[in-house]
């Protein structure tokens, strides 16, 4: 498609080679709409921005060398007007805020239909947000529940290693006693019973990312 003063011009930003070829097609023949770029990780996310400078980036989570929510934090530094789009499998209410709060201005799961793809991204570029209403959902439940501090974080990812107490009060260079207070804690924010219990709520939020537990286990 020839580019015009009202084409959108959009930067198509996929690790899955598949996903991100069909939604290159897919756009590439809609009305109003160019694929100015496309990316495969997040360093060449970030370069292909700087080269094309697009009106909208469609953008993933998890991606290697850097997530999607880095190359939005990364952008925004540079471009404080630039406006993405998340379009992911992830609905974590933990991924959810931490996208919103870099500055995406729509988040979107991966079984949307091309219509409302296209809507969106015709509406971020007028100036408006989208949030879906299951994603609002679970973005509340996340503004209704008591942060975690960076400790306690730092805790719960060890429990998701599946450390011990004394193996996390040695990782973390705390004491054991400190252990059981932060788990204690961390319990009763995350509104569970136990480190089992606490260990999954932290991978269905987002919390812990699941690469993260695949790296330590490699």
């Amino acid at each position: 498609m020839t580019a015009t003063a009202e084409t959108i011009r959009v930067l198509v930003v996929e690790d899955h080679h598949v996903v991100r070829q069909g939604l290159v097609a897919l756009l590439s023949v809609a009305d109003g709409l160019e694929v100015v770029g496309e990316a495969a990780d997040g360093v060449e996310a970030i370069a292909q921005f700087r080269k094309h400078q697009p009106a909208i980036t469609l953008i993933d989570l998890r991606m290697p060398r850097l997530s999607g929510v880095e190359v939005i934090e990364r952008v925004r530094m540079e471009t404080p007007g630039a406006r993405f789009i998340v379009l992911t499998t992830y609905d974590g209410d933990e991924d959810i805020y931490r996208a919103l709060q870099a500055g995406a201005r729509a988040y979107l799961l991966k079984g949307m239909t091309s219509e409302e793809l296209i809507a969106t991204i015709r509406a971020v570029h007028a100036g408006r947000q989208h949030i879906p209403a299951a994603v609002a959902q679970r973005l509340a439940e996340r503004i209704g529940t008591e942060e975690l501090t960076q400790r306690e974080l730092d805790v719960l990812e060890q429990i998701v290693y599946g450390r011990s107490n004394k193996e996390i009060a040695t990782e973390l260079k705390i004491s054991e006693a400190t252990v059981k207070t932060h788990i204690n804690s961390l319990l009763s924010k995350l509104g569970v019973s136990d480190r089992t219990q606490a260990a999954t709520a932290a991978l269905q939020r987002g919390i812990v990312p699941l690469e993260s537990l695949r790296k330590n286990r490699e």
